[in-house]
């Protein structure tokens, strides 16, 4: 007799093995999901701590990294400006090595110094105001300039560093092409980033030093790029702001820029060049005669 159920439907003790079988199934797939992601996670540690390493290696090596010379033609800390806006060349400052003060000027001409920070916006306002007639008294003979990079608002650049990075790549010029540092001191002014954000990048402050005439230029491109001396520029700074500045009645750096004219602080408006110009006539002038030629105060620069 034929019975009217299908003998091919699973039993209920098949049913029940083939549901532990899905759920052995299903528990050895989570398991291997728990194994590829604790391995994820652990290789993730593992990045992370190699990238911590590393850039703690870094910063030791750096530490424990011997000082090396400065640029040549600033003994002084600074490179000094005289006629036809040549420099004075001097040798480089070997390492860990006192900075040498310039040798005074004629009684004739004046000394101005200043110590600026290339991110600065106060250091770009004296520089927009009176670079055309420091230039001229510089260019006829009348006075010299003498010009300090210091960086001061490297926690102003998004963690690059802006500050340090600029004033190392005027000391690359000042190095390599001492006669085009007045151009392209004025260059990185000119084309000055705002404060808080990451500044100009290394390839156009590369640029920037082409486009003022530099000679050596992949010599220079070099130096900025390996920031050759950077080092340099953290032990000016704080050389600056310790004090004290030599020949000069200003015991050390509190701000940028600091304006000295023959030893004496210029404390006026940064946006008046007449005032700057009459600073810097009373200066020169002597009990005995009144400097040749005199320093002669530009019409104001527009803008």
């Amino acid at each position: 007799m034929t019975t009217s159920g299908d003998s091919s439907r699973p039993s209920k003790n098949e049913r029940r093995e083939a549901a532990r079988d899905k759920a052995r199934q299903l528990r050895e797939q989570q398991k291997r999901r728990e194994r590829r992601n604790r391995l994820f996670l652990f290789s993730g540690i593992a990045i992370v701590s190699l990238a911590i390493i590393a850039v703690v290696a870094v910063i030791i090596v750096n530490s424990i990294r011997p000082p090396g010379p400065g640029p040549a033609n600033m003994a002084s800390d600074g490179i000094k400006i005289g006629a036809d806006l040549a420099a004075v060349q001097t040798p480089a400052l070997a390492a860990d090595e006192d900075p040498i003060p310039s040798e005074a000027n004629p009684a004739n001409v004046v000394d101005i110094r200043v110590y600026i920070d290339y991110l600065c916006p106060f250091c770009a306002q004296f520089e927009a105001t009176n670079a055309e007639q420091i230039q001229a008294w510089v260019t006829q003979g009348s006075a010299t300039v003498e010009i300090h990079p210091i960086s001061i608002l490297n926690a102003s650049s998004q963690g690059t560093r802006y500050s340090t990075r600029a004033a190392n790549a005027a000391a690359c010029v000042a190095n390599y092409s001492p006669d085009t540092f007045f151009a392209y001191s004025a260059a990185l002014f000119a084309n000055q980033p705002a404060e808080n954000t990451s500044g100009l990048p290394n390839s156009q402050l590369i640029d920037l030093a082409k486009t003022a005439g530099v000679t050596s230029p992949a010599k220079i491109e070099s130096c900025i790029n390996d920031g050759t001396f950077n080092g340099w520029v953290t032990d000016a700074t704080n050389r600056a702001l310790t004090g004290p500045l030599p020949d000069s009645d200003v015991e050390n750096v509190k701000g940028t820029p600091t304006v000295i004219v023959n030893g004496t602080a210029y404390t006026g408006s940064l946006t008046d060049p007449d005032e700057f110009a009459a600073f810097v006539l009373q200066q020169s002038a002597t009990p005995s005669a009144t400097p040749t030629p005199t320093p002669t105060p530009l019409e104001t620069p527009a803008g």
